[in-house]
Order: structure tokens, then sequence, then C-alpha cells
């Protein structure tokens, strides 16, 4: 005894359902439907009701049904219009001149967003290109525009250049760090690209941003000192310890040259024990640290120093965290270690935006958490050479992946 199935749960709008058959050479299921002939035929162009010229058969593939390729064969009318004008109607189901269902491709752009386009096209039997394609074509029919002269209650924006490729075509993303959303993606990571962005801003909107988070580089200083002159630039502390993790690795490398044979074995694979905090490191680990900080002043000097530059932002005021910084300072230029010495001359060039931290207490923390996320869209395509798709992809990945790709 057979069932009928609702068009209602198969989701064929205007449709109904003949007949359902599998296919046993090509392990497809295909569902044959007729035009439901209630439904008026409209012009959709006009909007205007019209007369059925004929009726065109389609042949579309759908969403895998009970786990096999399905393949939909829908009918749709050719409206009259008018003697020499005829018109497919429009179908909720497939676009024109698609072969695929739309929620094939927002099944397929969902699959893109998690999987590589190669294994995305293996498990579903496409060309790469199609998937690509079909996923470009998602991306752009439904994420939110990126309009800087539609942005409004900016306070504070984080700024920072991702890669498409490592040393290939940057871009210049921009993040309210307040809400945390990607307001735009730019090509390029000039001062004049991200003043681009500035001068689009509504005045308003300029106006009330009061601080910028960005790293040390000085092409996005340029355009802050030019098109916000009101707004304090901030340096994140996150920059900061990365650099100094560069200076103590870069004096771990001389001291090691000049130690004799044993304090070179004691010095061999210190780098993590050095950088790790305290409280991270194990008994074992806290032991070798201690013993090496025991038989070289210089990197013992220099843990030192980590610890009380990460308690700068501990500060509770701007001229606190000032009188701090240059006190890290004196210490460091009254070593013996010329990479310290390096490195607070450039702590005295950026002190403004570094002490703003104390005025804003603003963190790109939310800048490398999106820059992790492209990260792995990188990994995940072993690159891409695209770089219109890579800004795409920048643009979901801001998005919260909260709308399944299976359920409507």
């Amino acid at each position: 005894m057979g069932i009928c199935i609702s068009t209602n749960i198969l989701g064929l709008v205007g449709q109904r359902v003949n007949k359902i058959k599998f296919d046993e050479r090509t392990h497809q299921v295909q569902i044959v439907c007729r035009r439901d002939r209630r439904k008026r035929a409209v012009d959709p162009v006009t909007g205007i009701q019209g007369t059925v010229n004929r009726y065109v058969s389609r042949e579309v593939r759908d969403i895998p049904f009970m786990g096999y390729p399905c393949i939909l064969k829908i009918e749709l009318a050719q409206v009259f219009v008018s003697k020499n004008v005829r018109r497919m109607e429009a179908c909720e189901l497939v676009d024109k001149g698609n072969r695929f269902t739309r929620r094939f491709c927002r099944l397929v752009s969902g699959l893109c967003r998690h999987m590589s386009i190669q294994a995305v096209a293996r498990h579903l039997n496409l060309r790469w290109e199609t998937v690509k394609n079909m996923d470009i074509a998602h991306l752009i029919d439904t994420l939110p525009a990126l309009d800087p002269t539609q942005l409004t209650g900016l306070t504070s924006i984080g700024v920072d250049e991702v890669a498409r490729a490592k040393g290939h075509d940057y871009m210049t993303v921009v993040y309210d760090m307040v809400s945390g959303h990607l307001i735009w993606v730019g090509t390029g990571r000039t001062a004049e690209v991200f003043s681009t962005f500035l001068t689009l801003l509504p005045i308003e909107t300029a106006s009330g941003i009061k601080a910028v988070a960005m790293d040390m580089g000085p092409a996005y200083q340029k355009s802050v000192k030019d098109c916000l002159p009101n707004a304090d630039i901030v340096f994140d502390r996150f920059h900061v310890m990365k650099n100094y993790s560069k200076a103590i690795q870069n004096q771990r490398r001389l001291e090691f040259r000049k130690a004799d044979k044993n304090n070179k074995d004691l010095i061999k694979g210190s780098l993590y024990l050095l950088l790790r905090n305290a409280d991270k490191l194990s008994a074992k680990q806290s032991d070798k640290l201690m013993q090496l900080r025991n038989n070289n002043q210089n990197l013992n000097l220099a843990y030192v120093l980590k610890e009380q530059l990460q308690a700068l932002w501990s500060a509770g005021t701007y001229e606190e965290m000032a009188a701090q910084l240059e006190s890290w300072c004196q210490i460091a230029d009254a070593s013996n270690m010329m990479y310290l010495k390096k490195f607070a001359k450039s702590l005295r060039r950026h002190c403004i935006g570094i002490c703003n931290y104390a005025k804003h207490q603003l963190t790109s923390a939310r800048i490398e958490a999106g820059n992790v996320a492209i990260g792995m869209i990188r990994k995940r395509a072993s690159g891409i050479r695209d770089t219109e798709y890579f800004k795409l992809k920048i643009r979901q990945s801001s998005l919260p992946d909260d709308q399944s790709m299976f359920y409507a």
C-alpha cells in the first residue's frame, strides 16, 4: 500500500508530486512533478497575472533524499504577455538558468564554510569550479552589505592586515570593537586603503570614534592622524608582547653562541620556558627555568623584564602607565643587551599609543580571533588565488554560524 507525501514536506511550492522513483542505474532518486494548475501564471517583470502559453519541463538537482542524490523534474509555465512577448514565470525553488535548487546551493555554501572546495566537490560528485561558483553566488546573494556610508554609532574600531597567502595580496580588515562585527574589507594594506574607508564614513560617525586599535605599523597610523585627528591610537598588548618575545628569542640565540658546552645544553630548548607564563609551567619545567635563570644573568633579567612588562597593563591611569613604561626602559637601557635596548627604543617611540590602553581599555582580541578564522580559511584551501572570493569568505567567517545548512 503506497502513501502520499505532501508537497509541503518536500518544499515544492507550486508543484504537485506525480511519482517518486529510484533509478537503479544512476542510484538517484527522481521526483517527478507537474505544475499546480490552480496557481495563476504571473509575469515576473510586471507582476501582472497572465495566461499560460505552454508548460516547460526542467530537470534540476536537489538536496540528497534518504541518502541518495535527488533529481527534481518540475514544470514551469511560460506566460503570454503580448503578441510577441512570452516570459517564464519565476520559481521559488530554483533561480533562472540554474541547474541546482536554491536549497542545494545553500547546502554547498554551508559545507564550504567548514570544508575545502575539493572535499565538497568529491562528496557531492561535482566539478571543483561548479562548487566554487555556487558558493560565490550564494555568498553574494546572502551576505549583508558592508557599506561604510551607512555606519552609525561607532566609538572604537580595530584595523589589521591579512594575506590571501603568505606574502601575497594583503587586505585591510576593519572591526567594530564594541560589537565585534566586521564592518569593512579592502584590498591592500597601505594608508590610502584605510583612508578610503575612513573618508566614506558619515561625518557624525567619524567624529564619534574615540579610539582605533592597531599594530605598530606606520601606514594605518598615518590614516588615523589624517582622517581622525581627535581619535586615540591604541597599540594592543598582544603586539607589544609579540615584539618583546622576538627580542628574547634573539637574545637567547646570542647567549647560546657565547655559552660553553654545559651552558649550551641548559639553554637548548629553553625558549618555551622563557616565553610561557609561570603559572602555565609544570613543576619540572619550573625547576629547569629556575636553573637557567641562576646560571645566566642576561636571560634572567630578560625574563624578569617580561614579567614587569606584562604588569604595565594593570596601571589605572595613563600617567601611571607612562611612568612605569619609562622605568622599564631605563632598566633595559642599563643592561648590556643590545636587543633589549633596541626594544626599549621602540617602546619610547610608541609610548603614547601603548599607554592609551589605560584610557580606553581596548584590546585587539576580536581582531586576533578574526585572524584565526581567516587562517583556517587559508589552511582549508591551501591558499586562495581568487582575492575577491577570499574577501567573501572573510565576511562569511565574521558572521555567527547559527543557521543550519540542512534545515530551513
